[in-house]
């Protein structure tokens, strides 16, 4: 059996009512979100995996959505651990800053 579901520190969830309950809590879901430049800068806890292949569960997310009009995102990355997740904030955060997106 695979495992689909991971709370903040990484660690198996055995059941979608659990995870339910912790994807519902928005303070426990929310990691950062910055507005730069006329954008919006939002990383979150999924805790659902999003690897497509061999490697680490990727259950964190980064998204960038422009300040106004539709909320098609503009740029995403995801990872594996709240550590990568908020350097990865910090990271998209600066590179907007850059005009690089």
């Amino acid at each position: 059996m695979t495992v689909d579901w991971y709370d903040r520190q990484g660690k198996p969830i055995d059941s979608i009512k659990e995870w339910e309950k912790l994807f519902h809590n928005f303070k426990y879901r929310m990691i950062a979100k910055t507005d730069v430049a006329g954008k919006q800068v939002s990383t979150v806890w999924l805790g659902l995996d999003h690897q497509w292949g061999t490697g680490p569960p990727l259950i964190f997310e980064t998204m960038v959505f422009p300040g106004e009009g539709p909320s098609l995102e503009e740029y995403m990355e995801r990872y594996s651990t709240e550590e990568e997740a908020r350097a990865g904030h910090l990271r998209v955060v600066k590179m907007i800053e850059d005009g690089e997106i």
